[in-house]
C-alpha cells in the first residue's frame, strides 16, 4: 500500500485546506495514460473518494484517494514532497526502502 511521509501528509493537509476541502477531502491519483514501463498519473484535490477508490490516510488527517488502477502502480511506493531550485514543492513518488528492486 502507498505510504506517506510526514512532509507529504503536511503538504496534503495544507493543499486540501487551501482548496476548502478540510473534512473529507484529499489528494486523488488517477491513471491518465499507461505505458509499458509505468503510468502517467493525474493529481487533483477531491472533495471525497469516488466509488472504488482506495483511501490512504495519515495520522495528521491527510487523505489520499487512489483510483483502482493507480493503486496498483503505487502499491509499493512512498509519496514524498521535495523542493525544487525555485523553492516550489512537488510531490514525488519513490520506491519504498524495503521494496524489492526488479
Amino acid at each position: 500500500m502507498l505510504a506517506l511521509t510526514d512532509a507529504a501528509a503536511e503538504a496534503i493537509s495544507a493543499l486540501t485546506a487551501q482548496e476548502g476541502q478540510t473534512d473529507n477531502g484529499g489528494l486523488r491519483f488517477a491513471v491518465q495514460a499507461q505505458q509499458d514501463s509505468g503510468a502517467q498519473l493525474a493529481l487533483s484535490v477531491a472533495p471525497a473518494p469516488q466509488d472504488g477508490d482506495q483511501v490512504v490516510g495519515a495520522d495528521g488527517g491527510a487523505k489520499v484517494f487512489l483510483e483502482p488502477q493507480a493503486a496498483m502502480f503505487l502499491d509499493d511506493k512512498v509519496l514524498d514532497v521535495q523542493q525544487d531550485e525555485q523553492g516550489q514543492l512537488n510531490f514525488a513518488v519513490l520506491p519504498q526502502p524495503d521494496a524489492p528492486t526488479a
